[in-house]
């Protein structure tokens, strides 16, 4: 089971955008919750194992909820069966069903699907053409009020409605001064979010089960749109870059995207939407956007580990590769630590190559090592809260080390009853 989230101290100083708050599951989205993580599988739903498996992994390495596609009537089907070998795993992470152009259909047909989705996602632009839009819309609508159930509607920009962006761009030209075609795609997707937004509470949802998204894979564009999105509802906001891409440029572009939003109180869900590698971890997204969170100090999700870039005092690839070690053993152990210990996500380490920066940055961190650079002694002073306890030397400093953080650890985090 996933733990309950934590906010942590510091963060932005501009303060969170006031929303409503919204449940999804028992994960509130909105208000003064923390900014919730979330993830998507990439399996074929229908394959209910494969998607369970992938859903459960995406869990335990943080993902708040976990979206999944809901394209057909084989993967409706299946939402039942993957609920079920969740819970087999015990995981209870909260799945959303993300449904495009035959959603009112595949609900209609599969009630058990709607009834068991924490959360839909509808996009308004290909909910339905022209008069069927409105008429299955609504059907969705209602399905989200019988069951209810939240309705994130998620605007993006390579399916706008072409019927608001037509009026817009009508509307531009009437002006005395027409804008650039930019802020008219920008104010056709505001709209598009707000108008669904006020047609759905006009067919009975509630304004505490929306959420909004207006997705672009653009950065700038991104920060202009949930700019002006923000100041012009209340309702909690999803933020993501789609389509971000792979490796450092999907990484970089959300970040760059998602940090200045946060900073500025706007965001209270993000996804980090990387393209894997071949045969890649989907879990990096999640590993990404906690971590984007965590150094902003927005939450705490795992024991961060300082490390110093090296240098030419540093030839040596040891104090890399002892970083390394410690970064994936913390990471290992959380999800055993996280249901043992309270406030253990907090945790800082630092691993560093050499006497100029060693000992103050060990000291400045909960646990840290000062290994020695080239030429120096080859000694290892270990800081713990800030006071020296113990020289480390020979071949077993990892171990060693190591064997400290897990005693730090079970000595001076509470456990849990």
């Amino acid at each position: 089971m996933n733990a309950p989230l934590e906010p942590v101290r510091g963060g932005p100083t501009t303060p969170r955008r006031v929303t409503r708050a919204v449940d999804v599951g028992g994960v509130t989205i909105g208000s003064s919750a923390p900014i919730v993580v979330q993830s998507m599988t990439n399996t074929d739903t229908a394959d209910h194992i494969a998607t369970a498996l992938q859903a459960a992994q995406l869990a335990r390495a943080g993902s708040d909820l976990v979206r999944i596609t809901v394209n057909n009537d084989d993967a409706a089907k299946a939402v039942p069966k993957i609920v079920e070998q969740l819970a087999k795993m015990n995981v209870g992470v909260p799945l959303i069903g993300d449904f495009h152009y035959n959603g009112h259909k595949l609900l209609a047909d599969n009630p058990v699907c709607a009834e068991l989705l924490a959360k839909l996602r509808i996009n308004p632009g290909n909910v339905g053409q022209g008069a069927k839009r409105d008429t299955q819309f609504a059907q969705i609508i209602e399905i989200a009020c019988r069951q209810d159930k939240p309705v994130r509607i998620g605007v993006n920009w390579g399916s706008l409605d072409p019927s608001i962006l037509a009026r817009i761009m009508d509307e531009n030209a009437r002006r005395a001064e027409p804008h650039d075609g930019g802020s008219v795609m920008r104010e056709a997707m505001v709209v598009s979010a707000l108008e669904s937004a006020a047609k759905a509470e006009e067919y009975g949802l509630p304004g505490n089960r929306i959420v909004l998204s207006c997705k672009v894979s653009s950065v700038q564009d991104l920060v202009a749109i949930y700019r002006d999105l923000a100041g012009r509802c209340d309702y909690p906001l999803h933020l993501g870059l789609t389509e971000a891409g792979m490796g450092s440029k999907g990484i970089v572009a959300s970040t760059a995207a998602l940090a200045v939003l946060l900073q500025e109180g706007i965001g209270d869900t993000i996804r980090v939407s990387l393209t894997p590698e071949p045969n890649g971890e989907r879990t990096q997204e999640v590993v990404v956007a906690q971590e984007i969170l965590q150094t902003m100090g927005l939450r705490a999700f795992t024991p961060m580990v300082t490390a110093c870039p090296g240098c030419g005092r540093t030839t040596s690839t040891f104090f890399q590769e002892l970083a390394q070690r410690i970064q994936n053993h913390v990471r290992a152990q959380m999800p055993v630590w996280r249901d043992q210990y309270d406030g253990v996500e907090n945790l800082t380490l630092a691993v560093m190559g050499c006497v100029v920066n060693g000992p103050g940055e060990s000291k400045q961190a909960n646990i840290g090592i000062s290994l020695p650079g080239t030429g120096e002694t080859p000694a290892a002073p270990v800081f713990v809260d800030g006071q020296k306890t113990v020289t480390l030397r020979g071949d077993n400093i990892a171990a060693e080390f190591q064997a400290i953080v897990d005693s730090y650890v079970a000595s001076r985090f509470r456990r849990k009853n």
